[in-house]
């Protein structure tokens, strides 16, 4: 692996990770958005996993597509991948998704963005503790305190004026947290026998597929009111096929903690992107909304210097 890339540095961790989370934070508002132009009702479950299998077998096509014009070759998997593009597709895509997108038809748009980030806690703790990939720290812990403090404080902005906690809204976002710590520990674990890349591209394809067509078949259906509707499917499916490949790369190249910290960024993005693009909050708390984003930016630093001095230690 080259040591000299781009996203070996702080600069470029800093970049890619905060790109990606930008794009993530954009998904939540728009597969609200995508359940009005494509008609889907809240309680039309089929239709809604549909919509989430046509999306990510979209965004494998493109994940292979783009690796292989930036590799200059087709990006095909190593014979004996198939388990692990197996266990990537169940965790990252059938089991997240799933619970994903019934949950967002229940709970407001900015709830999906800012539950999403427990799935650095589970990361972390799932990494440390089961895998043992690295070691569970208390500069790792009080980052992800501090992080994670940043969310709660977002989530008291009343956008769209719901509250309250729903077994199968926020309930099933946490599930989709959970399992979706899970895939991103088993990325790390793979990526050293396999392309990221391909991982991602190939176990997208599988996920989505599997999704689409048993969904089809028991009566879900998509009914595009406009073009606009499959614009930003597509929208949906180059977000994908982006950003889990950039994380991916990220989650090879460093530890998992470091990486999955920048999570804590995602509703800060959500809150803003659901405001404009859904209505949900036309009045913003502009102090709250910094105050959340000063203490996600500590999270961050603080997991970020242990890692450097750590670097600095071995050199």
């Amino acid at each position: 692996m080259d040591k000299n890339h781009f996203l070996d540095t702080t600069v470029g961790v800093f970049a890619a990770a905060i790109f990606t989370n930008m794009l993530w934070g954009s998904a939540a508002p728009c597969i609200k958005l995508g359940y009005q132009y494509f008609q889907i009702a809240a309680d039309d479950v089929m239709s809604q996993i549909l919509f989430a299998g046509v999306r990510f077998a979209l965004a494998g096509v493109l994940t292979v597509l783009f690796g292989s014009l930036i590799e200059r070759r087709p990006l095909v998997p190593h014979r004996g991948s198939g388990g692990m593009i197996l266990a990537l597709a169940f965790a990252q895509t059938i089991v997240q998704y799933t619970f994903f997108y019934m949950g967002l038809s229940k709970a407001p748009g900015f709830k999906g963005s800012v539950i999403s980030p427990s799935s650095v806690f589970f990361a972390v703790l799932i990494s440390s503790l089961v895998f043992r990939q690295e070691k569970l720290t208390l500069r790792k812990i009080l980052g992800c305190l501090v992080g994670f403090a940043g969310v709660v404080l977002i989530s008291l902005q009343n956008a769209g004026g719901e509250k309250g906690f729903r077994w199968d809204g926020e309930g099933f976002l946490l599930l989709a947290a959970f399992s979706y710590a899970c895939s991103t520990v088993l990325i790390k674990r793979f990526s050293g026998r396999e392309n990221p890349v391909t991982l991602s591209g190939y176990q997208f394809m599988l996920g989505g597929s599997a999704m689409a067509l048993v969904s089809a078949l028991a009566g879900g259906r998509l009914l595009a009111a406009s073009p606009k509707a499959w614009l930003l499917m597509l929208y949906l499916g180059s977000l994908s096929a982006v950003a889990y490949s950039l994380w991916s790369l990220l989650l090879q190249r460093h530890p998992v903690s470091r990486i999955t910290v920048f999570s804590f960024a995602n509703p800060v993005f959500g809150v803003f992107l659901s405001a404009l693009l859904l209505g949900e909050g036309k009045q913003l708390n502009l102090p709250l909304c910094l105050a959340a984003l000063l203490l996600v930016c500590l999270g961050i630093w603080i997991v970020n210097s242990a890692h450097g001095e750590k670097q600095k230690a071995e050199n």
